[in-house]
């Protein structure tokens, strides 16, 4: 799994904070809507999740604790110290022959 730098997710999160506050001040502003929803989608692609509400969480759980812990707090979707296969598996059906 490959993480972004912090300093980017930090950098994206703070974009995302003040687009949220200049969307709450004026939210008839397409534009502003748009550039808002924008830097939500980047924060979304940046941290792997599906909603604006999830990377947002996600960006300030992992700024906030080590690698390690944030891998293993997302369920253990990547691992840091696994098997190694040190061979490719049988050719099941090679070995009826």
């Amino acid at each position: 799994m490959l993480l972004p730098a912090k300093a980017e997710v930090a950098r994206q999160l703070r974009r995302y904070r003040a687009w949220e506050r200049v969307m709450l001040a004026s939210p008839q502003d397409r534009e502003v809507r748009s550039t808002f929803e924008d830097s939500g989608y980047t924060l979304c692609v940046l941290m792997g999740k599906r909603c604006a509400r999830e990377a947002v969480d996600a960006a300030e759980r992992y700024l906030r604790t080590s690698l390690v812990t944030y891998l293993r707090d997302q369920g253990g979707r990547a691992q840091l110290s696994g098997t190694v296969r040190r061979a490719p598996p049988s050719d099941r059906s090679s070995a009826r022959q």
